[in-house]
């Protein structure tokens, strides 16, 4: 889409997309070339957007891979902190993004690939720790639907904030701004590795996407509390709500973000075959509530 330029910040502001584009920034979404209309109206904007956005405390960011979105730097905007388990699996898509593979396949995965990826990097075990992390003892298969289930979940809520898109099924189609969880490791010579080191050691987390001693949120602006009830025993439900402890980051260290994941690292080309092999191959992934 062709725009004039504006030669005003009125002119922006009365654009026909510029309130759906406003909210969802302010509501964390991230805006990349394949938002045409929005991606056009931003870049020809950006020098009268940026003023304009200072004065609610926020930096409209551009980055040089193709894409903006808008950093809270104070209170009168509220903060979108993405949770541990979020985090996560945020990092493996960025992993997945840096794969030839997945470029060769034109950016497209399937919530399948992340949990391979999310094994790849953290082992069988540490992974059913990593989202079950109040479950001293749990069934294994379980276990398994759980992450699935959670991995879903989180997909969802990153699709919502602009780093993938939802395809037919559950295919995902990877965005530019999944960049933003490789930050750490921007210009190294092997980005890919590092970046999986740093995973499985919990070392990175999404820049300025969090403060020191804030809780994370949910969607809805609600604090994650922790969970009740006590260990799940086998007869129960997996599929019910209160049968999944809420993620939250560990406490951050000498003001970074959030600590992320276990930390130790088991590369297995076994190790998905065993995640696997209690689940069994009749169990869909739809059933556990992946995007479909």
């Amino acid at each position: 889409m062709t725009r004039p330029g504006y030669a005003q910040l009125q002119d922006v502001l009365l654009d026909a997309d510029f309130p759906d584009l406003d909210l969802a920034l302010r509501g964390g979404r991230h805006v990349d070339r394949d938002d045409a209309a929005w991606y056009a109206l931003l870049t020809d904007a950006q020098d009268h957007l940026e003023p304009f956005y200072r004065r609610y405390g926020a930096e409209l960011i551009h980055k040089a891979d193709g894409y903006f979105y808008l950093l809270p730097t104070g209170d009168k905007l509220s903060r979108r902190t993405l949770g541990a388990g979020e985090m996560l699996v945020g990092q493996a898509l960025a992993l997945l993004y840096l794969d030839p593979a997945a470029v060769e396949r034109g950016g497209i995965v399937s919530v399948e690939d992340v949990v391979a990826q999310l094994v790849a990097v953290l082992g069988s075990d540490a992974l059913i720790a990593e989202f079950n992390p109040k479950r001293k003892r749990h069934d294994e298969r379980i276990a398994q639907k759980n992450v699935r289930s959670r991995v879903a979940d989180a997909v969802r809520r990153l699709a919502g904030l602009g780093f993938v898109e939802a395809q037919d099924g559950e295919k995902l189609r990877l965005r530019a701004s999944l960049l933003r969880f490789a930050e750490p490791v921007r210009g190294l010579s092997a980005p890919a590795e590092a970046l999986a080191k740093l995973v499985a050691q919990g070392e990175v987390a999404l820049a300025d996407e969090a403060r020191e001693g804030e809780e994370p949120r949910d969607e809805d602006g609600e604090d994650q509390g922790e969970g009740e009830g006590e260990d799940q025993g086998e007869g129960e439900d997996p599929d019910e709500e209160d049968a999944m402890p809420d993620i939250a980051p560990e406490p951050a260290r000498s003001g970074a973000a959030p600590v992320v994941g276990p930390r130790v690292i088991e590369r297995s080309d076994e190790d998905l075959d065993e995640f696997d092999a209690e689940l069994g191959a009749d169990d869909d992934l739809d059933d556990d509530g992946s995007p479909g």
